[in-house]
This record gives structure tokens, sequence and C-alpha cells, in this order.
């Protein structure tokens, strides 16, 4: 059975998440958004589990099921060196055993708890307990584990379960990396809020005998992912190097001869564009079999609010949501798969945009310096001149 999943996102516990990450609320904007397993997040929070166990019930082997949307324990940590790592957990009793043995400062208080420990010590812990493992958004350049080391191996001693991309990053950057052939790459929302256009703007579809743990850990592990599908990597708001305060792309080369420091003021960040270029192997990407295609979305809300010109979370933008999934069902089918004149019955105005994201025929402006980029219609990305300077300076210092 093939599984629509988001692995990532965090729950009303985390800092600066919604007070709306509850159950309650994300369960039904799950099914609407068409995923059918989701990570829990923040599954080393005791409140959090309290919360799970009183509104789930239990189906076994690790799944927490709650209309029609199904749970699997999951947990973010940051280690040393500020390094992300994700955990998928093989139910709440071992998630209760595993925050209890855990020396953190904050896991009562913040569900993405802080621990002192190493890639090696992340991986042993998640040996001991029977998890599945793996750095988190691995190439952002605040938290994730290529920041600031060249080599998996570096961290965890060993190829961890899987990798997760982040929203910077995508399948064609991250098979440059040769190391990288014999993982599995997940994409997940790392969603803070449940509404569909954060839940599940990334997810992965995966081959699995049925909803359970012992399932997914087998796909896994077998490499039975059959589609990533997540943002335009240059939309990314770390994707190219840029600066935090201006948001102006810098050349790499440049900023670091300035000390990474922006003539505004502001501190330049690298972008995962160019980290990726310092450890890669190929110039261009080779994919080894068991890699799956990576399908460039954006969730709906999102492409109505870029054509009727108004706020995702606005009226206009919610109400033309709700009528395109009255009519036509779950977002992810909508995006994917609904015949365009279908779509094109009920919003006429949408439906070219979707039909754009299909057909690729979007103009990107990158984004960088933690500002998401923008997409603009009618042009290739491959003809596009913006697309084309990539890697070239777009300010002089």
């Amino acid at each position: 059975m093939l599984i629509n999943s988001d692995l990532h996102i965090h729950s009303c516990f985390a800092m600066a998440s919604s007070k709306d990450m509850v159950i309650n609320n994300i369960a039904p904007q799950a099914k609407l958004k068409g995923l059918q397993l989701v990570g829990t997040g923040d599954g080393f929070h005791q409140g959090w589990l309290d919360i799970i166990e009183e509104s789930t019930t239990y189906s076994g082997d690790g799944i927490y099921s709650k209309e029609d949307c199904n749970f699997v324990i999951t947990a973010e940590v940051e280690g040393k060196g500020k390094i992300h790592h994700l955990f998928i957990i093989p139910n709440i009793e071992i998630a209760r055993e595993m925050s209890n043995s855990l020396d953190s400062k904050n896991k009562d208080t913040d569900g993405r708890c802080r621990v002192k420990m190493e890639g090696g010590e992340i991986r042993d812990l998640a040996r001991e307990y029977g998890c599945l493992y793996g750095p988190a958004h691995a190439f952002t350049p605040w938290t994730g584990m290529y920041k600031s080391i060249d080599s998996i191996y570096d961290c965890y001693g060993e190829l961890p379960d899987f990798l997760e991309l982040g929203l910077s990053a995508d399948t064609n950057m991250a098979d440059t990396v040769k190391e990288l052939k014999d993982i599995p790459f997940l994409t997940n929302s790392d969603a803070h809020s449940p509404w569909p256009h954060r839940l599940g703007r990334e997810f992965n579809q995966i081959e699995m005998n049925d909803l359970s743990f012992s399932s997914l850990e087998e796909a896994i592990k077998k490499k039975n992912i059959k589609t990533n599908y997540g943002l335009v990597a240059d939309l990314g708001k770390y994707h190219m190097t840029a600066c935090t305060k201006c948001h102006k792309l810098i050349d790499p080369l440049i900023a670091k001869d300035n000390k990474m420091k922006c003539p505004c003021g502001g501190k330049i960040k690298k972008g995962v564009d160019y980290r990726i270029s310092e450890i890669s192997d190929y110039d261009i990407p080779k994919h080894p079999e068991h890699r799956p295609p990576y399908v460039h979305l954006m969730p709906l809300a999102e492409i109505i609010s870029m054509v009727y010109e108004k706020g995702a979370t606005t009226k206009t933008v919610q109400s033309k949501w709700q009528i395109l999934t009255d009519n036509l069902g779950d977002e992810i089918n909508i995006l994917i798969n609904t015949p365009i004149e279908e779509i094109a019955k009920v919003d006429s105005i949408t439906a070219p945009a979707i039909e754009s994201f299909r057909n690729k025929t979007l103009k990107i402006i990158l984004g960088g310096g933690g500002k998401y980029g923008q997409i603009l219609l009618g042009e290739t990305q491959e003809d596009s001149a913006i697309k084309k300077e990539k890697r070239v300076t777009l300010d002089n210092f």
C-alpha cells in the first residue's frame, strides 16, 4: 500500500510553534491534505505524550489513530554543535523511557529538547531503543549536520537510517555527494502549524505492507520510498548565500573575503546551494538505482495566494482552497492527479498555475538569508535568466 507520510512536525510545546498544534487539529487537517501517516514530533515531551494518549486510539505496533489519520512517535533533538537529529520511535512507552534517560534541562519546557550528545551517542541511543534515526534538515546552515561537518561518517561513525533533505535542498543537489548514495532521503514539512500550507508541504510516498512502525521501519531500511515530494529548493529561505538583514544575495567568495558581513551591517549566511558545492563529489547528480523521483510541489493555498495576490491565510485564499477540496477531494490528489480541466471547472484562475508546476513552466526568484524565494509564472526554469545566474553575485560590495 502506498502511504503519504510527513514524518517531522512539531507540537504546541515546541518553541515558535502554534498553540493549534494539537492532535484534534492536526488529524483533520492531515486528512484534508491527503496524508495517511504523520510523525507526532516532540516525542520526548511527557506532556505531549499525555495528549497523544488522550486524543488517539492505539492501533498497535506503534500507530496511534484519530479521524482517519495515523500517527507514529517522532522526536527532534538538538545535540552538540547545535546539530538537529530526528528519531522515529517504536511506541510511547519507549519514548517515555528514552526521555527519562536524557540529560536535558529543557525537555519539560520545549518540545525540541537540547542534549549534550555527539552524533555517535545519538546513534547508540537510537540503536539501544530500536529507533530509526538520521540528521534533520541535513544541509540547513543553522542546525543541519553538514553546516559544520564534511562527512556523515564524522558525525555518526556509520550511515544512519535516513537523511532528511530540508526545504532548501532536493535530491538533485544531495546526489552530488557520493557518500549519500546508499541512504534513503526523507522529505518532511517540519511544520509548526497544522494548516495545509504548512503541514505536508513536503512529504514522502512510501510502499508499506500495512500501517505499523514495523512496516515503516522495513520500508525505510529496504529503501521502499517511491516518491519524494517537496518545495522547489530554490525557494528555500536558506538556499542561496545572502544577508539575513537586507536579504540580498551575495557571492559566497566575496562574502568570505568580507568575513560574512554585509555592507548594510547584517550577517551573511552561507546558502545550502554553496555548502553542497563545497562537499560535492560530482558536478551533476548521480542517482543510485533505489533513488525515487523528486517531484516539486507547492502547497495549494500558496499557489492560490500567488495567483490571487492575497495572503495564504486570508479569507479569499482559504475560501478558494475550501471550494477546491470540497469539490475535488484532498489537496495532494488535486496537485498531483486531478485533470487540469476538472480543476479549471472549479477555479479557472488557479488551474493554469497548477499546470505550470506539472510542466515546470516556472520562473524562480531565489531565496536566501532567511527569506523565501518567489515564483513567477510563464517562463521555464531552464530559460529563466535568474535561474542561470544561480551562482553569480546579485549585489556588489
